[in-house]
């Protein structure tokens, strides 16, 4: 089985650190980015199977950016499955998230298990 390349994209280093080792612990590869345009940069040289997105970043925040990445020229970057991440789901919507392209939320205070099955679910082997 090939390790899973997961992008956090998480402007707080303290949930990006637990997620990196939560993932890294189930045999995923990790990147991460700060913001939107880091996500994009990174997109423009590596393909990920999973990107977690937090909503709420500097600079570009989640929705700009799945809308971007949705957008893309690339058919398999384009459809890279987005979970978000987001301390006040009660703002948006499941159809303000479908409709920026992100396949599924996690509400913050992250639960690592559900974490680790949802990126299961999306991105199976």
């Amino acid at each position: 089985m090939s390790n899973k390349k997961v992008l956090i994209a998480e402007d707080s280093s303290v949930i990006q650190n637990i997620a990196k080792r939560v993932l890294e612990f189930q045999n995923y590869e990790i990147d991460s980015a700060k913001n939107g345009k880091e996500v994009l940069k990174k997109l423009e040289k590596t393909t990920y199977d999973v990107i977690l997105m937090d909503i709420n970043m500097p600079q570009m925040d989640g929705m700009e950016c799945a809308r971007q990445i949705r957008a893309l020229g690339d058919a398999k970057k384009s459809q890279i499955p987005i979970i978000a991440i987001t301390g006040n789901a009660q703002n948006y919507s499941l159809e303000d998230f479908k409709e920026a392209g992100i396949n599924d939320y996690l509400p913050k205070p992250i639960d690592f298990d559900n974490l680790v099955t949802l990126i299961r679910q999306i991105s199976p082997e």
